[in-house]
């Protein structure tokens, strides 16, 4: 039986997320939106919440608790209800740690996961989405061709989070041998590789607080330790992993859009009565609170079906593509609650739905 109820530590886990995201992300979103950078001592402040220390075991120098993708759905949610930019680049580091403990060999987790136990943090991202219009992220134009002893690594990816300071990329790379299809892998490549460019920062029209570069491939050499294991079941596992976590954060996002219009619709008043009053506002904020517990339902149904390590590929997808259509929604609806209000920067709805459009095209910025 499906039970979404979460127990006392996931709900511990919830609250201190949503203060942090209500009283230190929030009030600050508006100027990282407007500067382009988050400020240090929130980055460090959100490190110190253990987001991603709490999940690593303790042989490895982490506080070892039990990980769950619905708990890390809820702190992906908590996190974007604040702002989803500054979000996804406290999240950043899970996507190389996520990975490793699900597919890495011991070898790989002895020399990865303590790097994300220290007091400061460890800037780490994941280099999925590829500059083209067929992209496919099962399907990577990207090409990891065996060359001896090692593996080389060329072509182009774009959009990855954090990448004018990772430290350490997840790269995912068709694996072409000789005439057989090409096979999606999963390897970590330094920052420090020959060959490997990072390039300028992109310019994108939302998510201005979170910087993404796009990186080259040049004939990169790496050596077989660095790939994970799993196969195309552990490269679907994460792929339903990032969906699940950038789903729980189009919750999020939507759900901010609907309190922030609610409360507005609350107090804006017009011809002597709350526009909340007015049938139409009523019934556009009843659709978006219905929509946003939908999508919550969602994406924790393919977050609970990965917590019984079951292929929950379909729900994640579906989950995926539901949601974003929906933060979409209901971010515009916003936007039209507050009228002539909502379209200047004086509120935070614009931010909410130049944020929202990423969640259509967007693969692999997050992972539970």
């Amino acid at each position: 039986m499906v039970n979404f109820e979460l127990d006392e530590e996931q709900q511990l886990i919830r609250d201190t997320v949503a203060s942090f995201a209500r009283d230190e992300i929030r009030p600050r979103a508006r100027e990282a939106d407007e500067k382009g950078q988050i400020p240090a001592d929130l980055i460090e402040k959100g490190w110190s919440l253990g987001l991603v220390q709490s999940i690593v075991p303790e042989q490895f120098g982490g506080a070892g608790s039990s990980r769950s993708a619905i708990t890390g759905a809820v702190i992906a949610e908590e996190l974007a209800y604040g702002d989803l930019a500054i979000a996804m680049h406290l999240l950043a580091p899970r996507l190389v740690a996520v990975p490793v403990l699900e597919l890495g060999t011991d070898a790989l987790r002895r020399s990865v996961l303590p790097r994300f136990c220290g007091e400061r943090f460890e800037p780490a991202s994941a280099a999925v989405m590829e500059p083209r219009m067929d992209f496919d992220a099962m399907a990577p134009a990207l090409t990891l061709r065996r060359d001896g002893n090692s593996y080389a690594l060329s072509g182009e990816k774009c959009f990855v989070p954090v990448g004018n300071e990772a430290r350490q990329f997840l790269v995912l790379a068709s694996l072409v041998n000789g005439i057989e299809a090409p096979h999606p892998r999963a390897l970590l490549i330094d920052r420090e590789t020959p060959g490997l460019v990072i390039g300028e920062r992109e310019r994108n029209m939302g998510l201005k607080a979170l910087v993404t570069t796009r990186l080259a491939f040049d004939d990169c050499r790496v050596s077989e330790d660095k790939l994970l294991q799993g196969g195309h079941a552990g490269i679907m596992r994460l792929a339903s992993l990032w969906r699940v976590a950038q789903s729980a954060m189009a919750v999020g996002v939507a759900h901010a859009a609907f309190d922030y219009a609610r409360e507005y619709a609350k107090e804006r008043r017009a011809f002597g009565q709350a526009i909340a009053q007015k049938q139409a506002i009523a019934f556009m904020l009843a659709d978006m609170a219905m929509e946003v517990d939908a999508m919550r339902l969602l994406t924790w149904e393919a977050a609970w079906k990965l917590d019984r390590n079951e292929d929950a590929t379909r729900e994640a997808h579906l989950a995926k593509r539901y949601t974003a259509d929906m933060a979409l929604k209901i971010t515009d609806n916003a936007v039209q609650v507050l009228g002539g209000h909502g379209y200047i920067r004086d509120h935070l709805v614009e931010l909410f739905l130049r944020n929202a459009r990423s969640f259509a095209m967007l693969e692999g910025l997050a992972i539970a």
